[in-house]
């Protein structure tokens, strides 16, 4: 399963989700920024590789409607609603993030 995380600049919450879904087999993991000065900026091909896209915040979800809107038919959008207040691998953060998505997906103890 291919896994898409999205936030504003792709330099905590989503660069922190790759780096932790990553390390199960079982998924494919990305991550980009809806920012111009994003770390990497999502793309159309990001959205098309993806089989389940995570955003961080509703305005992610907004900005991708706007640009992405043919792209994301029929495509599974989660927004997991975890604000920009934590750093790069914050455990708080990874806590979150592991809780949050494991509504979602599988993920391993």
């Amino acid at each position: 399963m291919k896994l898409l995380f999205v936030c504003s600049r792709n330099k905590w919450r989503s660069l922190t989700a790759e780096k932790i879904f990553e390390a199960y087999s079982a998924y494919e993991v990305r991550s980009a920024g809806t920012e111009e000065n994003a770390r990497i900026k999502v793309t159309a091909g990001h959205v098309g590789w993806a089989d389940v896209i995570f955003v961080m915040e509703k305005k992610h979800l907004r900005r991708l409607q706007a640009k992405f809107a043919s792209e994301l038919i029929g495509k599974r959008i989660i927004c997991l609603g975890i604000p920009d207040e934590y750093a790069f691998m914050d455990e708080e953060l990874i806590e979150l993030l592991k809780s949050s998505v494991s509504s979602y997906i599988e993920v391993p103890d």
